[in-house]
């Protein structure tokens, strides 16, 4: 094993040695991480020293060519940006290498995608991640129409637009198709204040047949629930962990974004309940179930990383045991219905499966939507579908000898 240290970093990053040794130690790693990372330090350090370069030339294309270098020398450890991205975020955070940007756009329509997602985040206000499926969505009509710049689309016409859709209907489900149409109108609505089509073509966007509450909510019988939550091994942190977060799922129907955003001051032990982070920054309080708060309890008590990072409840079992984010509480859900031979099922259906069961103990569509705080009754009622004992009162008798 490899004591930290003894490990000496010399040329320009050697005044921050001492500093992300303690960073390293603070955030939880072991002795042999510590010792991996001071390394991978030195080395870039002594590459640096080579070049006559400082930590301020380390933009994202000289970090990409000191990893090449490590990639053909085969050395084994510290060849990826995943690799080295605990040493940069410390480096970024002490001042001494340039903030972190992405990538720049390749190729017009990219630059013409670019562009457009600038209009989203900074006019329309839309968060992250649906700036980058707006802009998914709109990528393949967009791909092809641009050889140099947006100024490509002034030619633009609706037969073009209502082409677009059609081929997209061949292929993609309806929903799909309904999504991108929502993002195409957007699009064809900036490109008209910007003042690339004459006219607005947005109107061009042809409807999809989308029927609102034609299906069933696919959902979890009692069995299969208690099934994925008796995969979890208990005995240990990611299963005591990955158990809380699954009844927050299943019993009181959060969402994977909220579950993953829970945080240590929204639970109210005295009386029982937490705060959920929900859709439009709403704050909504919700009673505890005993058995989901002694799940939390068992976790925070025997399975937390002291050294976690931030208030969220849920963290990373490796260091440096960042928050739990909305994906890692979907993959957490995939994991134990794939352990317990269910298949893959994602976090939604857990929360369909909170609301079918309060349905199967007598709450009232009002009830669940409250508890599952959706803004309209009509997202409750495709419910009513699986009420089989109260659908069975409406039904009129079979005419029998009457046909």
């Amino acid at each position: 094993m490899i004591n930290p240290d003894l490990v000496v970093v010399a040329g320009p990053l050697s005044p921050f040695r001492d500093g992300f040794g303690s960073w390293l130690e603070a955030v939880g790693y072991s002795r042999t991480m510590r010792a991996e990372h001071l390394r991978l330090m030195a080395a870039l350090s002594r590459w640096l020293e080579e070049r006559g370069k400082a930590g301020e030339w380390l933009s994202r294309p000289v970090v990409a060519e000191f990893l090449a270098g490590r990639q053909d020398a085969r050395v084994p450890t510290g060849r990826s940006m995943t690799g080295i991205r605990p040493l940069m975020e410390y480096l970024r955070g002490a001042g001494a290498a340039p903030p972190d940007e992405p990538e720049p756009a390749s190729g017009p329509a990219e630059e013409a995608i670019a562009e457009y997602a600038s209009y989203l985040r900074t006019e329309r206000g839309l968060a992250a991640a649906t700036v980058r499926w707006e802009t998914h969505l709109i990528r393949p009509f967009l791909t092809g129409r641009i050889r140099d710049s947006l100024a490509d689309l002034e030619t633009l016409t609706a037969a073009d637009v209502q082409a677009f859709v059609l081929d997209c209907a061949r292929t993609a489900p309806p929903s799909t198709v309904q999504r991108t149409g929502t993002a195409l109108r957007s699009l064809l609505r900036f490109l008209h204040l910007q003042g690339i089509t004459a006219a607005p073509l947005a109107g061009a966007v042809p409807a999809t047949a989308n029927w609102t509450l034609s299906g069933l909510p696919r959902h979890l019988t009692r069995e299969e629930t208690a099934r994925i939550l008796d995969s979890c091994n208990t005995a240990t942190v990611t299963g005591r962990r990955d158990r809380a977060v699954l009844l927050l799922l299943a019993r009181m129907g959060l969402r994977a974004g909220e579950a993953a955003g829970l945080r240590l001051d929204d639970i109210d032990w005295r009386a029982g309940e937490i705060t959920v982070r929900g859709k439009g920054s709403r704050h909504e309080r919700l009673p505890l179930p005993p058995d989901v708060g002694e799940a939390i309890a068992a976790y925070l008590r025997d399975g937390r990383p002291a050294r976690a990072r931030g208030r969220e409840v849920f963290a990373g079992v490796r260091a440096p045991h960042r928050p739990l984010t909305r994906g890692a509480v979907t993959q957490i859900a995939a994991s134990a219905s794939r352990r317990c031979g269910l298949g893959t099922v994602f976090a939604h259906r857990l929360r369909r499966t909170a609301a079918t069961g309060m349905l199967s103990a007598g709450a009232s569509l009002d009830d669940i939507g409250q508890v599952l705080r959706h803004r309209e009754a009509r997202t409750t009622a495709i419910y009513a579908k699986v009420d089989y004992d109260r659908l069975r009162s409406l039904a009129r008798p079979w005419p029998g000898d009457a046909a």
